[in-house]
């Protein structure tokens, strides 16, 4: 375990290696699940503002779905989540000429039209952060089926988990908490540029 202020990052985020694979798993983090993905009390806000400028990419039934239930939910275990069809895809998710899974959130952030990317969980998959009083945990959870071909590519590139997930770990914790990781990575587990 890698201690970083109140931050507790596991091994594994540095010993193990991942990179999406889009064209093997098509997406399937934003389909397959218990529940939504977990958000923030700030990022429900975010998400119900941005709404309208994301709507146009959403399915009929996500639409209704959004338009009948609101903008998120509540699951017991997980908090506030983004709501799901009948326990599946994301209302958010929307599927690409190829039949892979994107997020309308990402895409109309990418079209500059909105400053949210997407959710923070969603961003930092396949970390998981759990929260408790006094600090954060940090964990790998990758899919076992579904992220294989993420782990053998992230094997085969020889990317660490974090490296991989740089943006998103800045973007929660910032500059100063990556560098402090990385220094760590390199010093006590041998992992090169």
């Amino acid at each position: 375990m890698i201690a970083i202020d109140n931050i507790l990052v596991s091994d594994e985020v540095v010993e193990k290696q991942f990179v999406c694979n889009l064209d093997k798993c098509k997406g399937g983090c934003c389909v397959d699940g218990d529940t939504g993905a977990p958000i923030t009390q700030e990022e429900a806000g975010i998400i119900e503002d941005i709404y309208p400028q994301i709507r146009h990419l959403l399915s009929p039934k996500a639409i209704a779905h959004i338009e009948e239930e609101g903008t998120h939910t509540f699951d017991d275990e997980y908090g506030l989540v983004t709501p799901t069809l009948n326990g599946g895809i994301c209302v958010y998710g929307y599927y690409d000429e190829k039949g892979i899974v994107k997020c309308a959130i990402e895409h109309v952030y990418k079209e500059g039209k909105i400053g949210f990317k997407k959710p923070i969980s969603c961003h930092l998959f396949p970390i998981r952060i759990t929260e408790y009083d006094t600090f954060e945990a940090l964990n790998y959870e990758p899919r076992e089926t579904l992220c294989k071909p993420a782990c053998k590519l992230g094997k085969s590139l020889k990317v660490p988990v974090y490296q991989f997930l740089k943006e998103p770990l800045i973007r929660k914790y910032g500059e100063e908490f990556y560098e402090a990781l990385d220094a760590t990575a390199k010093a006590h587990f041998g992992i090169e540029e």
